[in-house]
């Protein structure tokens, strides 16, 4: 097994790291995740409910499959992950200089040294 610097340790580290910008916390996705599953889910049963009773009062039969071929679908919901630190940190730089907040030749330097030390190269995603 091969000995590593905290140094190392860290570089290996940091692209493994991932950080929320949505201000939310980390951990509320424990809870969340789940409860927006039911929740369409339940919006979806509650849109289905109605379906055989319009089919009946029109004088027609309720045929399960007829009601499951109308059915809405459960809408577009994915997870994706978070941020890695030092991409967060590089949207943070390139915003400011957008509003004017700091010089645009500073904000370049300190992201060239954050990619510097994660060895990533100039172009690249981190």
């Amino acid at each position: 097994m091969v000995r590593r610097t905290p140094q190392e340790k860290k570089r290996l580290s940091c692209p493994k790291d991932r950080r929320g910008l949505h201000g939310e916390n980390d951990k509320s996705s424990r809870r969340n995740v789940p409860r927006a599953r039911q929740d369409r889910h339940q919006e979806l049963r509650r849109t289905e409910q109605p379906a055989p009773h319009r089919i009946r009062a029109y004088g027609g039969t309720s045929d399960d499959s007829e009601t499951r071929f109308r059915r809405r679908g459960t809408g577009e919901w994915r997870k994706w992950p978070d941020f890695t630190p030092s991409s967060a940190v590089e949207h943070r730089l390139r915003r400011r200089v957008e509003r004017g907040g700091t010089d645009g030749a500073q904000a370049a330097e300190r992201i060239a040294r954050i990619r510097r030390r994660l060895g990533v190269a100039p172009g690249a995603e981190p």
